[in-house]
């Protein structure tokens, strides 16, 4: 019996309630509240770019920025300043010989406004330069902002329409991703989306082939496209890729009168492995004439034309 007392003085004593604080955590906290309301949800982030719309501000963009620019050497400062290419500041040597092209250049950032000017000595421009042939011109292309690839589709949504967005895999010419805006925009597309490493970027040579459009068409840089696209897909899009072999011609496949991500990739070597297999459907272009392939920013603009005519 003494033995027994003894284990039973080791039993704890009365244990601190809970204050009531279990039954609490079992009670309901109502009901589920409309999509709008939800954090996270692309019906919230649709209602509320359609706020700032409505309010006039412009749209916080999470996709990061890039880095500024500069544009170097009398014709290349006046033609982007022709094309309207973003700029933040012309620099122009001291007692220079003041042709054509300077007094254009500097008549053209006049005219736009908010361009400063700024007279720099000839050994301030060389530094800046890394000794490049400036020519006494010098411009400043401000970092661009990136869209986050999951405004593409609020915007879309925005406007009550199906989602029609293009991302790039391994296209690392500026040039062919200007051509790709200025599709996007002709044909009612809402936005380009670009990998974040080893693609080409909106750069001064982007802007200035996108004739402008790149002021209105955003443009979205993923930190992982494979992700991105796996967003695209749970949010209800078809990912369409393009390929050379692919197994639907491109006027046969019906994916395209939904919500669609079309993946255009590099002339060269096409979807990257990953890519194409996160992609829903490969389609084809059908091209009589025996060639191998088409740079991204045809590719991109005939698909878009048969995406365009069938929402017509």
């Amino acid at each position: 019996m003494a033995a027994n007392n003894r284990r039973m003085s080791g039993k704890k004593g009365a244990q601190v309630g809970s204050g009531g604080q279990r039954r609490r955590g079992l009670e309901g906290k109502g009901p589920t509240p409309p999509a709008e309301m939800r954090k996270g949800h692309a019906k919230q982030r649709a209602a509320q770019a359609k706020a700032r719309r409505a309010t006039g501000r412009a749209p916080q963009r999470r996709g990061g920025r890039s880095a500024s620019e500069l544009v170097v050497g009398r014709n290349p400062v006046v033609e982007a300043l022709r094309e309207g290419v973003p700029a933040s500041t012309l620099y122009v040597q001291q007692f220079i010989d003041n042709d054509e092209r300077v007094r254009e250049a500097l008549q053209l950032a006049a005219d736009r406004g908010g361009i400063h000017l700024m007279e720099a000595p000839r050994p301030e421009l060389d530094r800046m330069t890394n000794g490049l042939n400036h020519q006494g011109l010098v411009l400043q292309v401000p970092p661009y902002e990136y869209a986050h690839p999951e405004d593409l589709v609020a915007g879309a949504h925005d406007e009550g329409q199906d989602p029609l967005i293009v991302a790039l895999d391994g296209v690392t010419d500026p040039r062919n991703l200007g051509a790709v805006v200025r599709s996007v925009s002709a044909f009612g597309g809402h936005g380009v989306v670009v990998p974040e490493r080893r693609a080409a970027g909106m750069t001064a040579g982007a802007w200035k082939t996108s004739a402008g459009t790149a002021a209105r068409t955003p443009v979205a840089r993923a930190t992982n496209l494979t992700r991105a696209l796996e967003a695209y897909k749970k949010a209800g899009l078809t990912v369409v890729g393009l390929a050379a072999d692919g197994e639907a011609e491109l006027g046969e496949l019906a994916a395209l009168d939904g919500p669609v991500v079309i993946v255009v990739g590099s002339e060269g070597k096409g979807l990257s492995r990953l890519v194409g297999e996160t992609c829903d459907v490969r389609v084809r272009i059908p091209m009589p004439g025996g060639a191998e392939s088409l740079n991204a920013g045809v590719a991109a603009g005939i698909v878009l034309y048969e995406v365009a005519r069938r929402r017509a």
